[in-house]
């Protein structure tokens, strides 16, 4: 028997409704499944994020430790054994195995327990990212993945009403947001994103200190990548050095304006659609930064 933890089943069943629901109650069938079809044995307690139940293995025939990730397939999960193959392990954890029908897979063991969060030091763990997002983002995309393009024509279709269920300040920084998108969206970019790079999704590992996890792929460009982990421990005073330090990795600070702000903008949306009442305060204070910069 595995533990599936209630939290887990609460966030499935918000997001995902009855897809949400029917993935838990099958969890314990899947884990038995792939434990057997692998060869695995089970040597701790399950982990979990807001998507996924993860299983500390061992394989039987080498002893090799691993980790049995089983997550709802859907738009955001399907491209992820794609974007691991194609990065084979530079920079980030590494696919053992997948099964193409469940998006079930066997990943390399990494320590949960150290998390990049774990580092006190912000510049020194923006720096870490920095390494990262330099060798993640060198990588062309392969065919098959969402695309940045595609996600950007959405989300300027969407700003108009979302903004119309705004304040009047927010709603002015939202249509900002998207015309600062607007002047980029033509260059979307060709690059393999992993789209939600931040401290928490960047854990210790055995072959290097550091390896980034959890990727939601798609092609585009990594002036797309930065928001995550300057936000992870907001300053407004240090933000734009944070900034420039990841602008660096990417190149054209112009367009990793543009880019952060459509982060900014991608969430703002989410929000909005969820009910929220006002855009988040510190992404806020990000933009209004960034967009100080563009004056």
């Amino acid at each position: 028997m595995i533990h599936v933890p209630e939290e887990l089943a609460r966030s499935q069943a918000k997001y995902n409704g009855e897809a949400g629901r029917a993935f838990v109650d099958g969890l314990p069938g899947r884990a038995e499944e792939f434990l057997g079809r692998w060869g695995l044995r089970v040597t701790g307690p399950s982990m979990y994020g807001m998507a996924s139940l993860v299983l500390p293995v061992e394989r039987a025939a080498d002893g090799v430790r691993a980790a049995l990730k089983m997550q709802l397939l859907d738009d955001e999960t399907e491209g992820e054994p794609l974007g691991l193959r194609v990065w084979d392990g530079d920079g980030v954890v590494r696919l053992l195995d997948h099964d193409a029908a469940t998006g079930t897979m066997l990943l390399e063991r990494l320590d949960e327990e150290r998390p990049l969060s774990t580092v006190a030091d912000t510049r020194e763990a923006l720096g870490t990212v920095a390494g990262l997002l330099s060798r993640l983002a060198a990588v062309p995309a392969p065919e098959g993945l969402r695309t940045l393009g595609d996600i950007a024509a959405g989300m300027l279709a969407g700003a108009p009403a979302a903004a119309a269920r705004l304040g009047a300040d927010d709603a002015a920084l939202l249509r900002d947001c998207a015309a600062a998108v607007r002047e980029v969206a033509g260059e979307p970019g060709d690059r393999l994103l992993h789209w939600d790079l931040h401290f928490g999704n960047v854990l210790a590992g055995r072959r290097e200190p550091w390896l980034a996890i959890d990727p939601k792929p798609l092609a585009g460009d990594p002036g797309f990548e930065l928001l995550p982990a300057l936000m992870d421990r907001f300053d407004p005073d240090g933000f734009l050095w944070g900034f420039d330090l990841l602008a660096e990795v990417v190149g054209d600070r112009g367009r990793a304006v543009a880019w952060t702000l459509g982060r900014v903008l991608q969430n703002g949306l989410w929000d909005v659609g969820d009910g929220e009442p006002a855009l988040d305060a510190e992404q806020v204070a990000a933009a209004r930064i960034l967009l100080a910069r563009r004056a």
